[in-house]
């Protein structure tokens, strides 16, 4: 079982690069807003969606990690550094996957943020992500949880084995997910 675990800030191509690494991979794509966009028309962006959606996460997560008929899980969110919260959910997600003879990679992306902002309207993440289609709304988002929050890792502090970090600025999806299958003999 492998699990990768792609994360970055918003609009940094965490989706699309997980997509292209799902086509050259066996494993199967769950981007963080498979269950989001569930959740918000219940519940908006509420305590209660964040609850709920963290409780559906690790409940797939337990059922891919048991399965015998996948492969593995490539799974997008964003880390906020800065909240223990965030570092219990991935030590979570580690212990599931381990505890059941699974190897976790970890691939942070990072871009700049006049990039970011222009993926944040690429049509691609407005269709899979209804929730961002008030691009106003969203680059505004955007902006005020990179003010409040660091999303991106400094130096040295993830210390797995299995770790990337890139620069996904000037190179396409396609690129960064041949890079990862190739660096990790995904």
């Amino acid at each position: 079982m492998k699990t990768v675990l792609l994360f970055g800030p918003q609009a940094v191509g965490k989706m699309t690069v997980g997509n292209e690494l799902a086509k050259l991979t066996d494993l199967k794509l769950f981007h963080n807003h498979m269950t989001i966009e569930l959740l918000h028309p219940f519940f908006g962006f509420s305590a209660e969606t964040w609850r709920l959606s963290t409780l559906f996460r690790k409940e797939i997560f337990k059922a891919v990690a048991k399965s015998a008929e996948l492969n593995g899980i490539i799974f997008t969110f964003v880390w906020a550094f800065d909240q223990q919260e965030d570092w219990d959910f991935v030590d979570d997600i580690c212990q599931i996957f381990e505890s059941k003879g699974g190897d976790v990679y970890f691939v942070e992306l990072e871009a700049e943020i006049e990039e970011r902002l222009e993926r944040n309207k690429s049509v691609y993440r407005l269709e899979q992500k209804p929730t961002k289609r008030n691009v106003k709304q969203s680059e505004a988002e955007l902006k005020r949880t990179l003010e409040k929050h660091r999303l991106n890792s400094e130096k040295g502090e993830i210390t797995k084995d299995h770790y990337l970090k890139i620069n996904n600025t000037n190179v396409s999806s396609k690129q960064v997910a041949k890079t990862i299958k190739e660096r990790f003999s995904l």
